[in-house]
């Protein structure tokens, strides 16, 4: 579309599927449940202008953010000149960097990259599991409830999701054995597979197929313990995603345990301290092709703005590394 004699164009980079290419080598140090790692990653992106120039960049990435494990400090700004940041909160389930370039001109280069100090503690399995429960819908909070229906290409209603569910944990009489049931079918049933550059297969595609990368098995893992009204939700790491559920004790306090679904055995625990991106699969942001707003399972990198020459397209290159 041309407006003033500047073409405007989007960019638009599906969340997980690049992050996977781009952070595969990001391996997580060694740690263990119960430690406290303290790490420094480098995230932000570099612009560059290819084939002329451009005005009014605006490029989002998603960066770590607070959680309860989690603690979060920028200790160093690499700006270039005239580039200008922000932040964008989405629900209390992401944290995106903005960044603004007004004026980009041909062959130049914008940088705009943070180093983060992140704590992060892994914690440890819970010490008396056959005690947890099955937490009561009517008194969750919604941010609870809200990962007890489906999300974007996690079907936990279908009806296939349904009877596995029950089939699955029909003979276990405690919450924790019922989704340690759903975990083990998933890593068993379900065979790792690298899908980059393949568009994200839902639920009951991934089940059919009995295939799929860490976010199809972790998607599925969630869909069949929603079936069953146990809370869970995906959690997004540098090139990788594990899950979360959510069960409570004797006295009604509830606690999200986590489950390394597609990688090592961990369950109720983690062992990976790669700084949190994302907690949540249903996350409601604006979409700039459409400028409406719309449900994501992963929040998307973008780059919008306007271009002087026909069909030139500037190149976004993401950057989330430890900082060695």
């Amino acid at each position: 579309m041309r407006r003033n004699g500047w073409l405007v164009l989007v960019t638009w980079l599906a969340g997980v599927v690049p992050a996977e290419g781009q952070f595969r080598d990001a391996s997580p140090p060694a740690a263990k449940p119960g430690q406290t790692v303290v790490q420094r990653w480098r995230v932000g992106m570099v612009i560059t202008a290819e084939g002329g120039g451009f005005r009014g960049l605006v490029g989002s990435t998603t960066v770590p953010m607070d959680w309860p494990e989690q603690k979060v400090r920028v200790v160093a700004e690499d700006l270039s000149p005239g580039v200008s940041i922000s932040y964008r909160n989405f629900e209390g389930t992401a944290r995106q960097l903005v960044v603004r370039v007004p004026v980009l001109r041909a062959n130049e280069e914008a940088r705009a990259v943070l180093t983060f100090e992140v704590q992060r503690h892994l914690p440890l399995p819970p010490q008396q599991p056959e005690t947890l429960r099955l937490p009561d819908p009517k008194k969750l909070d919604r941010k609870i409830s809200a990962y007890l229906g489906p999300s974007p290409a996690i079907e936990a209603d279908h009806p296939d999701v349904k009877r596995l569910a029950q089939q699955l944990t029909a003979r276990h009489s405690t919450a924790w054995a019922k989704v340690r049931a759903i975990y083990d079918w998933v890593r068993k049933h379900v065979e790792r597979q690298d899908n980059r550059g393949q568009e994200m297969k839902g639920t009951v595609q991934t089940l059919n197929e009995a295939t799929g990368d860490c976010d199809e098995m972790t998607g599925l893992f969630v869909a069949l313990c929603r079936s069953l009204g146990v809370p869970a939700r995906m959690v997004r790491v540098p090139g990788h995603v594990f899950g979360e559920f959510y069960l409570v004790d004797a006295e009604g306090k509830g606690q999200w345990f986590p489950c390394e679904v597609a990688a090592g055995e961990a369950f109720g625990t983690i062992a990976d301290p790669r700084p949190i991106l994302q907690k949540g699969d249903n996350i409601l942001a604006v979409d700039p092709v459409s400028r409406r707003k719309t449900r994501f399972r992963i929040l998307p990198e973008t780059l919008t703005g306007a271009a002087a020459v026909p069909g030139a397209q500037p190149k976004m290159r993401l950057i989330c590394e430890p900082v060695q």
